[in-house]
């Protein structure tokens, strides 16, 4: 089975490359296209870091390249380039109301009730001999 993996074309290149930062003390960077293409196609397969193809480079590289400029605010900027949008909405709602439940909380114990419900035995003639 062939892998289908993306990367990005030159026309997306040219538009965030001059947005990626620059004159960072340290180690020499790898290939930028090529992490950057291995970071989006994983963003969009939403598989683990772990498994991201070798074809990207080593996934700590890929991973450690994602969160350090996460955490710099570079990707607003690279993404707005590529898509026309950061992604920043000025309102959203999210629901998270949750009620914790006993583990037991979804039965009783002893299956199904034998006990007539309060409707049918009013319905039922009592006998007069005990």
């Amino acid at each position: 089975m062939a892998r289908r993996l993306y990367w990005l074309s030159d026309d997306e290149w040219s538009r965030i490359e001059p947005l990626l930062p620059k004159g960072r003390r340290g180690a020499r960077r790898v290939d930028d296209q090529r992490v950057i293409s291995g970071i989006v196609h994983m963003l969009r397969s939403g598989a683990r870091w772990r498994d991201c193809p070798t074809e990207y480079g080593p996934y700590t590289t890929v991973y450690n390249r994602f969160n350090r400029w996460s955490r710099q605010g570079v990707w607003l900027g690279l993404f707005e380039a590529l898509t026309g949008h950061s992604g920043v909405w000025g309102t959203v709602a999210i629901d998270a109301t949750h009620v914790k439940a006993h583990r037991s909380a979804a039965g009783a114990k002893g299956g199904p009730s034998r006990k007539p419900s309060e409707l049918r035995a009013a319905a039922v003639r009592r006998s007069s001999t005990r």
